[in-house]
């Protein structure tokens, strides 16, 4: 299988980013027992939701954050994407303050 990648753009501080992605990968280990490891400006993410496994990287760019992992087939791709990209756009919301976003 091949290599799924998204990247957001966002205008953010570089502070302010990892804050929300922290709370991001906060959330995704509370709601699915996924395990997320931070060193350094990347975060690894590893585990099972449903019948797909998931195992990639978000790492934390100049003004974009891009998550890269395992394709998860045909069938997932699409919804994948769609789960990601939503997540990202919401934890990266300017209009939404950090301490406002969902950690359970």
């Amino acid at each position: 299988m091949g290599t799924l990648k998204i990247e957001h753009r966002h205008d953010l501080d570089a502070a302010d980013a990892r804050a929300r992605i922290e709370a991001l990968g906060d959330y995704l280990h509370n709601k699915y027992s996924l395990d997320v490891a931070w060193n350094g400006d990347v975060a690894s993410i590893h585990g099972k939701f449903m019948i797909v496994t998931i195992d990639g990287t978000v790492k934390l760019e100049p003004g974009k954050v891009v998550f890269e992992g395992k394709d998860p087939g045909m069938l997932w791709r699409g919804k994948a994407k769609d789960y990601l990209g939503h997540k990202l756009g919401k934890y990266l919301d300017p209009q939404t303050p950090a301490e406002a976003l969902p950690r359970r």
